[in-house]
């Protein structure tokens, strides 16, 4: 289908990501150094020792001051490494204003960050479908969420994503959502973006986190489910022809899947 099928924002949106895609390869083969980073690093592709992540940062991250709150408490927690870094959040907070979403599906919450992060940026009647299992690390986030005076924007439903899912399809919610963001268990991810390529209407966008894996997909094991699962997604979302993609080097990797 032709690129201007899809409305003028998602078109114009796609065409920027490419060229920052471009610059970023091109950047690569010049500085080879800087495109995997530090071994250890497993959520973004540029060190975060790296001065240039720290440069990255200093020039272009504008971040709400409770969002930032979150972020540092969240980065304290055992497990803060599960938090998507802060400038891939800036995006997709930038992907849900230039669509001009009102609805939004989040799987995998975590602290709610990222939860926050969309929430801000939607209009008041807009809201967050957040799916996760475990209310104990939501805990930390929801505060803040009633802090920065979103929190009716945000709809918690604590159960498996997948019944969540169904159960707006049953309702007659295919096609009413605008952005959907997966970021939970990588088993189910091509369950979890099936489901919500029904529930997203034509020219919404999917993002998809951890499509790098800290670089096991490039030699995924027989026995690891998880990166299998991520390299078959993958595989497959370059030749599903119902949607357009940019496999953007951020974070983890990110995949961007806009329905066509």
């Amino acid at each position: 289908m032709p690129l201007f099928s899809v409305p003028k924002e998602v078109a114009v949106g796609t065409a920027m990501l490419g060229v920052a895609f471009a610059t970023g390869m091109l950047a690569g083969k010049r500085y080879p150094s800087l495109v995997f980073g530090t071994p250890k690093s497993s959520k973004s592709i540029i060190g975060k020792s790296s001065p240039l992540w720290q440069y990255i940062l200093d020039h272009s991250l504008r971040e709400h001051p409770i969002l930032k709150k979150l972020r540092l408490l969240t980065a304290d927690h055992p497990w803060g490494k599960m938090m998507v870094s802060c400038d891939q959040a800036q995006l997709m907070a930038n992907l849900v204003k230039l669509i001009k979403a009102k609805k939004v599906i989040e799987i995998g919450v975590f602290t709610g960050y990222n939860t926050l992060n969309m929430a801000l940026v939607l209009p008041d009647n807009g809201r967050v479908i957040a799916c996760d299992i475990n209310e104990d690390y939501v805990k930390i986030g929801k505060p803040l969420w009633k802090e920065a005076g979103v929190e009716h924007k945000i709809d918690l439903r604590i159960k498996p994503a997948i019944q969540t899912l169904d159960e707006l399809l049953a309702s007659g919610e295919s096609e009413t959502f605008d952005f959907a963001f997966i970021d939970a268990d990588k088993e189910s991810c091509n369950e979890y973006y099936e489901k919500c390529l029904r529930l997203i209407k034509k020219g919404g966008i999917i993002a998809i986190d951890n499509v790098l894996w800290g670089g096991k997909v490039l030699k995924p094991r027989k026995d690891d489910l998880a990166t299998q699962s991520i390299h078959h997604l993958n595989e497959k979302l370059l030749r599903d022809a119902r949607v357009n993609i940019s496999m953007l080097p951020m974070g983890d990797g990110v995949t961007l899947a806009f329905k066509l």
